[in-house]
């Protein structure tokens, strides 16, 4: 049976301080690991069955529910949790041993296969863009890909921590909103050749009955690379930053620094001065900048790295400073751990590419953002993981979930927020700024960030 490196136990010792707030020491006692805290040698929590299949990529594992409230625990969700890895559980599954507590239930392994998306290295079942989908993972297939089981099941833990040392004094959790616009198509027209300008005319007169467009093109066109034209459509960063500011809230804009994909990719250019103009407008309101990294850079670290270079070049141009730095990867592609690990080597603070592209949920199980850990190296990595819980176009594209603008997707968005909010989470929401061409869409979004 395959078994925890030390390296890998160090870093699930440190989820569990930033989760709980206090030190915990993670060692294996006959073939069980054993939780201990630090400074303190006679108590202790076991957790006997380990399960193999947590350090394999397999989407086939069977998957039981246990019902907490049965046995006297509290769900914050009051649901039976899903138990991937088993096909049934001892009952009781937690057991008092002379002042010692078993679990019979390999939270910790979960844990790791999850943020690690374990599930994920080296599949080929994947789509188009070449990404793993979420209608081929074990969440969607077991209909949990909705609830944050991580975060559920460390809860269990918490109570279980407490039962044993009840002087304890657990660290608060604060439910959090994070919102993120990936920065495409910064202009309906601006950017655009002669040759496809005719072509995006005709789309919106087709599309949207927008026959202005005709009028209004050429003057948007016009105005192109030197400015980004209040009459055009996809220029809603000054609303965007209105909403945001509005619920308390900072935005953080991603953009495109790189041209691999002639048809995937945006057609500015950092440097030009209407995007110049964009990024200092951003800094001066105090929202936030990240990395778009271009269409075929996920599995080429070097040219992640320069893509970031040129990024922050520029905002040094531009006297831009900030914290930290983030971003996304385009059109979510990922291949585990390659392009986490180009992220961690090109020295970007944390990535939130980490949703499914045709489904909303949590595709590492939890809404915490936590320090990456590469599952080949072993090693624990400097980047942090911030995952994304729901992108506008997996819930109201047709390709995707397919939910109608409106109430359906609006109820379904604040169901996975709830969540979040129910662990004490944070919900991490991307809506492109060239998305909100509608009403509806606008209000849609704003009724979302409504605390």
């Amino acid at each position: 049976m395959m078994c925890f490196t030390s390296r890998a136990l160090d870093w699930l010792c440190l989820i569990l301080q930033e989760r709980f707030g206090h030190k915990f020491i993670l060692s294996y006692q006959n073939k069980a690991l054993k939780l201990s805290l630090a400074g303190q040698t006679q108590n202790y929590i076991l957790f006997p069955r380990l399960i193999a299949s947590f350090f394999q990529s397999r989407s086939d594992i069977p998957c039981c529910l246990w019902d907490a409230k049965r046995e006297g625990w509290h769900n914050v969700l009051g649901l039976p949790i899903p138990a991937p890895g088993v096909s049934g559980l001892q009952n009781p599954l937690i057991r008092d041993h002379s002042g010692n507590i078993e679990i019979y239930y390999d939270i910790l392994g979960l844990v790791y296969w999850m943020l690690n998306r374990v599930e994920e290295i080296g599949r080929t079942d994947l789509d188009s863009h070449g990404r793993f989908p979420a209608i081929n993972c074990h969440a969607y297939k077991n209909n949990y890909l909705e609830r944050p089981i991580i975060d559920e099941w460390l809860y269990i833990l918490s109570q279980v921590i407490k039962r044993i040392w009840p002087q304890l004094e657990l660290k608060k959790q604060q439910f959090s909103i994070k919102v993120s616009h990936d920065v495409d198509r910064p202009s309906r027209y601006g950017f655009a050749s002669l040759k496809k300008l005719p072509r995006l005319i005709a789309g919106d007169m087709i599309k949207r009955n927008d026959f202005m467009s005709i009028i209004k093109s050429p003057i948007i066109y016009l105005s192109g690379k030197n400015k980004l034209h209040p009459m055009d459509i996809f220029n809603t960063f000054d609303w965007i930053m209105d909403v945001s500011e509005k619920h308390n809230l900072k935005s953080a804009f991603y953009f495109i620094c790189g041209h691999t994909d002639p048809v995937y990719d945006a057609d500015y250019k950092p440097e030009d001065t209407a995007i110049r103009k964009l990024l200092r407008q951003i800094h001066a309101r105090g929202h936030e900048i990240g990395l778009h990294p271009s269409y075929n850079t996920y599995l080429q670290p070097q040219l992640i790295a320069q893509e970031f270079n040129r990024l922050r070049n520029l905002c040094d141009e531009e006297g831009i400073q900030q914290a930290e730095w983030g971003g996304r990867m385009h059109y979510l592609r990922w291949q585990q751990p390659i392009t986490l690990q180009a992220w961690n080597d090109a020295k970007l603070s944390y990535d939130s590419t980490l949703g499914y592209a045709d489904r909303a949920g949590f595709r590492c199980g939890t809404c915490y953002e936590y320090p990456a850990f590469n599952p080949i190296t072993k090693r624990i990595l400097d980047i942090r993981i911030r995952p994304l819980i729901v992108m506008e176009c997996s819930v109201i594209s047709i390709a995707n979930m397919g939910l109608k603008i409106g109430t359906e997707s609006t109820d379904k968005i604040l169901q996975l927020k709830e969540n979040c909010r129910s662990v004490g989470g944070c919900f991490t929401l991307l809506w492109h700024n060239s998305e909100f061409e509608s009403v509806s869409k606008k209000a849609m979004y704003q009724t979302i960030l409504k605390d």
